[in-house]
């Protein structure tokens, strides 16, 4: 006597499976559901970011999600005990271990509190941790020597000893006077002699002084005209805005280049430091152009 058959197998939705039958399409539509949210539950629980027991071997501890790195716990056993780790002691594994944990702890609430927006030392320190991290591609970068001897030769300047002049600035009331005066002092004639019979008068007469501090008194288009004058030689005359001037150089010692060999420390320093600047400019460029940011219209 045969035993009795499964009720599945008795049932006619499952002799003739291709028929159509709603029962039959009923029970696997259910079944591939449950099977889906096994396996998303699954990916879920084991998603990065979700909460889990199981710690990552390469990790030491897991702080609200936040993973404490084995590395980063071992260099905080050598900066703290200066030791090899195999050294310490179970009680100073944990008390690193602690801090750490604590650290990490607070660092999350302070985030919660939103500490940056109110501390201007923090947003001090955020600010600096990430120009750092832009900046440490040029940083580690090497240059090659013929990109730093064209960086060299486009900004020689900066690797030339500091030139001396000295010069005096004298102002007339008009251009026929301050001509007269040229034409008198190029033959030789006293300088007060020519102030006084021209009615001009002298601005400023420098002794020996740096091209920069120059500048500083003669302003940057007079000082131009002045720095391309030999020893002895005056100018033409030269209308601004507060009359026409003349200049008298006595005496004129431009800036002579250090060679390559002698710059080259510096030039290295300064292409990284223009690297640098150059990557943060793209960089907070970037923020920016992705940022939404609205700016009152009386601070625009």
């Amino acid at each position: 006597m045969s035993g009795t058959a499964p009720a599945s197998a008795r049932s006619p939705i499952w002799r003739n499976l291709g028929a159509i039958s709603s029962g039959r399409s009923f029970v696997l539509a259910g079944g591939a559901a449950i099977i889906g949210l096994v396996l998303a539950g699954a990916g879920l629980f084991a998603a990065r970011g979700t909460s889990s027991l199981v710690i990552p071997p390469e990790d030491v501890a897991i702080v609200n999600q936040q993973p404490i790195a084995r590395t980063d716990l071992l260099a905080q056993l050598r900066a703290l005990y200066g030791e090899d780790p195999a050294e310490i002691t179970p009680q100073q594994r944990r008390k690193a271990l602690n801090d750490m944990i604590r650290e990490e702890l607070l660092v999350q609430r302070a985030k919660e509190l939103d500490v940056a927006s109110v501390d201007p030392d923090v947003r001090a320190a955020m600010v600096a941790a990430v120009e750092q991290s832009v900046a440490a591609d040029a940083m580690i970068r090497q240059p090659g020597q013929a990109e730093l001897r064209a960086y060299y030769q486009a900004h020689q300047e900066r690797y030339a000893s500091e030139g001396t002049i000295s010069v005096s600035n004298l102002a007339f009331g008009g251009a026929h006077a301050a001509l007269r005066a040229v034409q008198s002092l190029r033959k030789g004639a006293d300088l007060a002699q020519v102030l006084t019979q021209e009615h001009g008068r002298e601005i400023s007469s420098e002794g020996q002084a740096f091209y920069f501090a120059s500048r500083i008194h003669l302003g940057d288009s007079l000082f131009e005209v002045a720095r391309r004058l030999h020893a002895g030689e005056i100018s033409e005359p030269l209308v601004q805005p507060d009359g026409v001037h003349v200049l008298v150089v006595r005496q004129n010692h431009p800036p002579v280049a250090r060679p390559y060999a002698a710059a080259q420390d510096q030039v290295l320093n300064d292409f990284r430091n223009d690297e640098i600047a150059r990557l943060e400019a793209k960089s907070a460029e970037f923020l920016r152009k992705r940022a939404n940011i609205l700016i009152a219209k009386d601070a625009r």
